[in-house]
C-alpha cells in the first residue's frame, strides 16, 4: 500500500469514528457511550479504534482539540480588523468580523458543534471553550486585544459574564435550527457586546 493511500485510509477511519461519536452524542449520551458502541456505528473493529485513540475520553478530547485550535486560528487572523472596527466603525453597523468568521465555522461544523456543546455532549468542554474565549480574546497574554490594565471590573466577573453569555447565545442558535445566517448572528452578538444588554432590549439608547 502506497503513502497516500494509507494516509487516505487513515483520513476515512478517523472521519467514521468521528460520525459515530457524534451520531451516539445525539442517541444516548457521551457519559453512556462505550468504545464497543463507537467501533460497532463506525464499522470497524476495536484494534482499529486503539491505532488511533486510547479510550472515548481521547478520541473526544482529540475532537475538541482540534476545534480549539481551529477557533484560535479564527480568532488571531481577526484580530486586527476588530482592533479597527473599535476605532472607526459603529458596530451596530458593521458586525466584528471575529464573529461572523466563528459563527461560518460553527455553521459549517454544525453536526459536531452541536453534539459537543448540547446537554448531552461532554459538559467539560463547556468550560474549556470559555476559558479558551477568555485566554484568546480578553485575557492577559500576547495575543489578546484587551488589556487587564484596563478593565473597569474585576476580571472573573468580566471572564464569567462574557463567557457564560456568548456560550448562551451560541447554543441557542445551534439548538434552535441556526435559521439566522453567521452574518446575521455576527450583527446581534456584536450589538450585544458592543453596546450591552440594555441598549439590545431597547431600553437604553
Amino acid at each position: 500500500m502506497t503513502d497516500n493511500k494509507a494516509d487516505l485510509r487513515v483520513i476515512r477511519t478517523k472521519e467514521a469514528i468521528r460520525n459515530a461519536l457524534i451520531q451516539l452524542i445525539e442517541e444516548k449520551g457521551f457519559e453512556a457511550i462505550t468504545v464497543k458502541d463507537i467501533t460497532t456505528a463506525a464499522k470497524i473493529n476495536r484494534g482499529t479504534f486503539y491505532a488511533h485513540y486510547q479510550d472515548k475520553f481521547d478520541l473526544m478530547k482529540q475532537c475538541e482539540d482540534k476545534i480549539m485550535l481551529d477557533l484560535s486560528r479564527i480568532a488571531r487572523e481577526n484580530f486586527p480588523k476588530v482592533l479597527a472596527s473599535l476605532e472607526t466603525d459603529s458596530p451596530t453597523a458593521q458586525p466584528f468580523s471575529i464573529t461572523v468568521s466563528i459563527y461560518e465555522y460553527l455553521n459549517k461544523n454544525s453536526d459536531v458543534m452541536t453534539a459537543v456543546l448540547g446537554p448531552k455532549g461532554n459538559l467539560s468542554f463547556q468550560t474549556r471553550l470559555k476559558e479558551f474565549m477568555w485566554g484568546e480574546i480578553y485575557g492577559n497574554n500576547p495575543h489578546s486585544f484587551v488589556k487587564e490594565e484596563n478593565f473597569r471590573v474585576p476580571k472573573q466577573y468580566l471572564a464569567s459574564y462574557m463567557g457564560n453569555a456568548i456560550l448562551g447565545v451560541t447554543q441557542q442558535w445551534l439548538h434552535s435550527g441556526r435559521k439566522e445566517s453567521p452574518l446575521e448572528m455576527g450583527h446581534i452578538l456584536t450589538t450585544m457586546t458592543a453596546y450591552g444588554p440594555l441598549y439590545a432590549a431597547g431600553l437604553k439608547k
